[in-house]
């Protein structure tokens, strides 16, 4: 009777572990998907809802940045370069945030101009948008399906990782 009584609470136990992993898994799987929803401002001081970001179905690179980050500098203007042939090619859409603080947020604009950059630029001068994604280290880059799932990060930049990015747009694209 006990090695009943001990099979059983050996499986109820089974179970509710595994109930815990799946609830946990699915709580970190669902969270880190979908984009958040936090108001940042665009160049012009109109307020966008970041959970709204889209490209009609097709994939968007975000990348935060700030105008002294020579990293992020560096890569923007890389992808700068090439960004109307990955346009072209996959209709990509890339979107930077500056995480420039509200004292620096007049040098932005300029920024983008000097570099001619032709990216949507958002404002995240509360750095709330790079909490509610736990980005700790710029450049930090976020590749989203065309139904605004995250499919891929990473921080950080070397000469030609912009390569990467693109070859994953190509992926998404032929889903």
């Amino acid at each position: 009777m006990n090695n009943i009584n001990e099979r059983n609470k050996i499986n109820k136990m089974k179970k509710l572990l595994l109930f815990l992993t799946l609830t946990i898994a699915c709580t970190l799987y669902g969270n880190a998907q979908q984009l958040p929803s936090v108001q940042v401002k665009n160049l012009d001081g109109k307020t966008v809802d970041t959970s709204t970001l889209s490209n009609d179905g097709k994939p968007i690179i975000i990348s935060f940045f700030a105008t002294w980050c020579k990293p992020c500098l560096r890569e923007l203007n890389a992808i700068h370069e090439i960004y109307e042939e990955w346009q072209e090619e996959t209709g990509v859409k890339v979107i930077a945030i500056s995480t420039d603080e509200a004292q620096n947020v007049n040098k932005v604009k300029p920024l983008v101009d000097r570099f001619g950059w032709n990216y949507e630029v958002l404002l995240d001068t509360n750095s709330d948008f790079k909490r509610a994604l736990n980005v700790n280290q710029i450049p930090a880059v976020f590749i989203i399906d065309g139904k605004g799932n995250i499919v891929e990060s990473r921080t950080g930049y070397t000469d030609g990782s912009e390569n990467h990015l693109i070859e994953k747009v190509r992926e998404l694209i032929r889903k």
